[in-house]
């Protein structure tokens, strides 16, 4: 099967110990968690909320990484100090590295024991490792900001192999780093246990494998699901009507693991709001899956304006639901805003639903303005005021 492209990566089996009388967990120097196969190179130490409070730490934590009090706060209950010098080499490797202030507040908050790392043997390698792959700067902050959790995994144990394995796969570094800028936890996974049986999972149901390998390398978090949660995704998208084989399974299929059952009922009662069936949501989803990314605010709000503004049927927009997804202050309302102004002049009988939003730029003023030749000033002037007007347009 397709696991057999990869080697296999060996991971050790998770182990944490805790003394539930003085409430401080332990974890070991070489142990991966389950899933995301993080090791530390310090002991942490986590107190209860109970602990007493460590006014050195919180005050460090304020005024030299610049955390709010309620962040302060929070990130001492992980870490604790009472001497800066640790922190302070570790807060200027990261400024030498590049990473800007808020950058530095980012990885605090999410990773607060990172302050304690050995900048020497903990944090300077993973670093080199990933800018010796062709990383570069910008996109090495970016990841390791966004998910410091790779400092504290094995270089050895977790980072490299879990490359080795994805370089397999997609063949080339640029293609992986692309691939983890797009999910940076992806190399913290055991991907022998997750990645590699779901994607036996999609060739066993008949999804080609070069789709499987653009979904990694463009969506990864789509499988980066346990096998049984996978396999129970990959069975109510083909429910839906997808076919494995067909080139929208794999779109379907990264819609439906973006979202829990819940938020997607929830999305499901606002759809109903606008006079949407359940059966024209499905109908919507089945002909652009990514629509049900949109949050039920914009959804609402975009709606609104085509709806109640507008004059146009909701269920038209189960047909054509790629408009929804659209920038309102910058597509939607601009463009509307103007067909309104030259069906009210006379200017043009109907409005085009393709010819109004589904355009570019360039072509919607060649059919909207250039082409009235006694009026296009004019009707650029008011475009460009509907523009304007559109940046904080706000629903009623």
């Amino acid at each position: 099967m397709f696991c057999l492209l990869c080697q296999r990566i060996l991971h050790g089996r998770h182990a944490i110990t805790a003394s539930q009388s003085h409430k401080v967990l332990y974890v070991s120097q070489n142990d991966p968690s389950s899933l995301v196969g993080v090791s530390a190179s310090v002991t942490l130490r986590c107190i209860s909320s109970s602990s007493k409070k460590q006014p050195f730490t919180v005050s460090y934590l304020k005024k030299k990484c610049g955390l709010s009090s309620e962040s302060a706060l929070n990130a001492a209950k992980y870490v604790q100090f009472a001497t800066s010098d640790r922190a302070d080499t570790v807060i200027a490797f990261f400024k030498n590295h590049g990473f800007s202030e808020p950058q530095i507040i980012r990885l605090i908050k999410r990773r607060p024991v990172v302050l304690l790392y050995d900048v020497e043997k903990t944090l300077s390698p993973k670093l080199e490792f990933l800018r010796s792959k062709g990383t570069s700067s910008p996109d090495l902050i970016k990841i390791l900001s966004d998910n410091p959790a790779i400092f504290g995994s094995s270089l050895e144990k977790q980072i490299v192999p879990s490359f080795n394995c994805l370089s397999n796969l997609l063949k080339s570094d640029e293609k992986i780093i692309h691939a983890v800028k797009r999910y940076p936890r992806l190399l913290c996974y055991d991907l022998n246990a997750i990645l590699l049986p779901n994607i036996d999972l999609l060739l066993d149901d008949g999804v080609p494998e070069y789709r499987i390998v653009t979904t990694l390398q463009s969506l990864p978090s789509t499988l980066m699901r346990s096998p049984i949660q996978f396999k129970n995704m990959i069975e109510e998208t083909k429910e839906m009507g997808f076919i494995p084989s067909r080139p929208m399974f794999m779109v379907a299929l990264s819609a439906v693991s973006s979202m829990s059952k819940a938020t997607w009922k929830k999305k499901f009662e606002v759809f109903k709001k606008f006079g949407w069936s359940e059966k024209e949501a499905l109908e919507a989803f089945r002909r652009y899956p990514m629509f049900i990314k949109v949050s039920e605010d914009k959804f609402m709000l975009t709606m609104d304006f085509l709806v109640n503004k507008m004059g146009f049927r909701s269920s038209i927009f189960a047909k054509r639901p790629r408009i929804l997804m659209m920038s309102l202050d910058k597509k939607i309302v601009p463009r509307g805003l103007f067909a309104l102004d030259l069906l009210s002049k006379g200017i043009i009988k109907r409005v085009n639903m393709q010819d109004l939003f589904e355009t570019s730029d360039n072509l919607f003023v060649e059919k909207f303005v250039n082409r009235f030749k006694a009026e296009d000033s004019e009707l650029l002037k008011l475009y460009k005021e509907k523009l304007n007007l559109s940046k904080n347009w706000k629903i009623g």
